[in-house]
């Protein structure tokens, strides 16, 4: 059974920063893409960024380039996503997503003074 567990998310400041990460299990790690999305209050889900199978290859919604960077270690089967000078519409539930769309619970970034 996929399982993906996501945590490190909280209430910031904007300009503030965060990392997140996800722990996956019940499948190879390393054979697959790995991607956040992100979904606001009242709105749709929204892609942030994506990772190759071995971390080589990022890309980023035009939204995040620049402030959030994604990376993966593949011996802890764990992806990242370091998020820097956080603004208040970056405010959402934050999704890591695997195989066949699989997702976590979630977790909850909150950018506000």
């Amino acid at each position: 059974e996929v399982q993906l567990v996501e945590s490190g998310g909280g209430l910031v400041q904007p300009g503030g920063s965060l990392r997140l990460s996800c722990v996956a299990s019940g499948f190879t790690f390393s054979n697959y893409l790995m991607s956040w999305y992100r979904q606001a209050p009242g709105k749709g889900l929204e892609w942030v960024s994506s990772i190759n199978l071995g971390g080589g290859s990022t890309s980023y919604a035009d939204s995040v380039k620049d402030r959030f960077t994604i990376s993966r270690d593949n011996a802890k089967n764990t992806m990242y996503l370091q998020l820097n000078s956080l603004k208040t519409e970056d405010t959402a539930m934050y999704y890591c997503v695997g195989p066949s769309g699989a997702r976590g619970q979630g977790t909850q970034v909150t950018v506000s003074s």
